[in-house]
């Protein structure tokens, strides 16, 4: 009785988990295109959709999954860094200023980025006259946004990784003349591969979700990212229009980020047995 009911109770969880994409899916391949017209089980399946979705010449769709998915790497790659080169520093090193340092980001991530979303907004207006390829509606200025918060979490992550690397390592590879950036790229960075892919995930998704920032630092239409763009697809009286393409958009949304995770899943696994400590 009790194997029966866990089993029942898994299958709840699976449906429950899955009733929305599968509705997403019936949605993208449901001829008709509306809100009004889906259903779970659709009366037809085509790929109109898809079709309409990278033909329409209001919605440059193929030019929101390109900045989104740059965007995207462009600031998961810059943020990796200057969050892992902190906390090698916060790790390893003694420093005047190190623990007010680490408090300061700890408190800074208390407060949201949206709090400074006015100054942030006269910031890029004096930005745009002097400098526009850095202004609004700009790959460049919205990467520059995102990195104004790269450091914070990240960097308290890596540092507890760190700090479970023993000392010695860098101790003995010193005996041996190395300098600290060998240390670092050599010993330690091997060492630190499964945090790495999972501090680089966490800053690809959540870069390629953010919507409150993008939306209003980029408002033409060849500028916006896929968070962005699609909201606008079903926004006022285009939500039950587009509602068939915006779900065939989801689906196409979901490769990048299903295709990173496929990616560093084996540098988790690998991270975990290589690096200066292997015979």
């Amino acid at each position: 009785m009790k194997l029966a009911l866990r089993h029942a109770f898994v299958l709840l969880v699976c449906a429950f988990a899955l009733f929305p994409i599968l509705f997403v899916v019936s949605a993208a391949v449901n001829p008709l295109g509306t809100l009004a017209s889906s259903d779970l089980v659709p009366n037809g399946a085509s790929l109109d959709n898809f079709a309409k979705l990278f033909s329409s010449d209001t919605y440059p769709f193929a030019r929101w999954v390109f900045n989104s998915v740059f965007i995207a790497l462009a600031a998961s790659t810059a943020s990796l860094l200057l969050s892992m080169f902190a906390a090698y520093a916060f790790s390893r090193m003694r420093f005047a200023g190190r623990r007010v340092g680490l408090l300061a980001l700890l408190l800074i991530q208390m407060f949201p980025q949206f709090l400074a979303i006015v100054t942030i907004f006269m910031i890029f207006t004096r930005v745009t006259e002097l400098y526009p390829a850095f202004g609004f509606n700009t790959t460049w200025g919205i990467l520059l946004l995102y990195l104004g918060g790269a450091l914070g979490v990240n960097t308290w992550l890596m540092k507890g990784f760190l700090d479970t690397i023993p000392k010695e390592l860098d101790e003995s590879a010193t005996v041996d003349g190395a300098t600290h950036a060998q240390i670092f790229w050599k010993i330690i960075l091997p060492l630190v591969t499964p945090i790495l892919a999972v501090t680089a995930l966490l800053a690809f998704i959540g870069t390629m979700s953010e919507f409150l920032m993008a939306n209003i630092f980029l408002r033409d239409a060849e500028s916006k990212t896929l968070a962005v763009g699609m909201y606008g697809m079903i926004a006022g009286d285009g939500r039950n229009a587009n509602f068939g393409m915006f779900a065939a958009a989801t689906l196409i949304t979901a490769i990048p980020t299903v295709s990173v995770f496929l990616w560093l899943q084996k540098f988790i696994v690998s991270g975990l047995t290589a690096g200066a400590v292997k015979g």
